[in-house]
């Protein structure tokens, strides 16, 4: 089975109004549009084009969801729980009668939500991870010596970022002072410090940022996020795959509900020295395959056949992938399951391992 499958953008408030027009070669409406799903997730399951129903009848329920994301400003800082976690909380809050549609709910589903973000655009940028704290303050005390004055040691940085938290009156003058100096400071830290206080001026997310990697990905690379990593996505194009769940815990550059409780239960503070995830290679395609995620992201360039033995879903980005008298051309979206697909051109694939 090779079908084409579409979906409709969603029009998110931090969507790009220009950059998922552009994927598609359509003109832009003028709102904005951050999300296309691809997958069988029920929050917005692909369509098959030219059939009745959606992806769910062909295929059954996916364990990944893909999405082509477009940031045209920076999304919350937010964390996802593991699976023993998600399975806790779930159970938790059932129990305690929260609705799972309530604003305050952390935990829609028992599932973890693993994911990765693959740049097509020349320039995708995100905060990812805590760096060594000798980094940071490196950062911080090339321009201000007595910041942070608690942050010392890869130690610190659970107490530092629940202080940050806290509410407490000197945690805005804190943000207060990293927005004044970010305004003549140098590098990617104080730029993206930059970009955060002209959103959400006064919100601790901008000082918690000086704490992340801010990485800034070429196209065609990569990120992995695994449960309890602190991240948030800045600005580009890219393809996220991930984990079906909705399991989602934020920190900050929202005004959403922020559990800071449960966040320090769940967060991993362990600091990573590069949180990119690096390709590797089989039968000529880049494989991006993290451990333990249950999915993995292929790149295929030139001609070659696919056997999609499982379901896989495919990002045709440049030329075109055809089976069984269907064709999918650039820029479009297939999916596949007991089927061998010809590549020709630039394709994407997800599919489960």
């Amino acid at each position: 089975m090779f079908v084409e499958i579409t979906n409709e953008p969603r029009d998110y408030a931090w969507g790009s109004t220009t950059l998922i027009p552009e994927l598609l070669g359509v003109a832009p409406d003028g709102r904005p549009q951050a999300e296309i799903w691809l997958g069988t997730h029920a929050g917005s399951p692909s369509r098959v084009v030219g059939r009745d129903g959606d992806l769910r009848d062909l295929v059954g329920e996916l364990p990944f969801l893909l999405k082509i994301l477009a940031a045209g400003t920076p999304l919350s800082l937010q964390a996802h729980p593991t699976t023993a976690q998600a399975q806790e909380g779930f159970a938790r809050e059932n129990a305690a009668g929260i609705p799972v549609d309530a604003p305050h709910r952390n935990y829609k589903d028992p599932h973890a939500k693993p994911e990765m973000i693959y740049a097509l655009s020349e320039e995708f940028r995100a905060l990812c991870g805590f760096r060594p704290v000798t980094e940071t303050r490196t950062v911080l005390d090339a321009v201000r010596p007595g910041l942070l004055p608690g942050l010392r040691a890869d130690a610190d940085l659970p107490a530092t970022f629940e202080w940050l938290l806290s509410g407490h009156p000197d945690v805005a003058e804190v943000v207060a002072e990293v927005t004044a100096i970010a305004r003549d400071a140098d590098g990617d830290s104080w730029a993206t410090v930059r970009l955060l206080a002209a959103h959400y001026p006064g919100d601790p997310g901008v000082v918690i940022s000086l704490l992340l990697h801010t990485v800034v990905l070429a196209h065609g690379e990569a990120l992995y996020l695994p449960a309890g990593n602190i991240h948030a996505y800045l600005s580009g194009l890219g393809i996220e795959l991930m984990g079906p769940s909705d399991n989602v815990l934020r920190c900050g550059l929202t005004p959403k509900h922020v559990d800071v409780p449960e966040l320090l239960r769940i967060v991993d503070f362990t600091p990573v020295a590069d949180p990119r995830l690096a390709p590797a290679t089989a039968d000529g395609l880049a494989v991006f395959a993290p451990i333990g995620a249950g999915w993995e992201l292929l790149e295929s360039r030139g001609e070659r056949d696919l056997d999609a033995d499982a379901p896989a879903l495919l990002v045709v980005l440049d030329g075109e992938a055809d089976a069984e008298g269907m064709q999918v051309a650039a820029p479009g979206f297939g999916a596949a399951a007991d089927a061998r697909v010809r590549l020709d051109g630039r394709v994407v694939i997800a599919r489960a391992v």
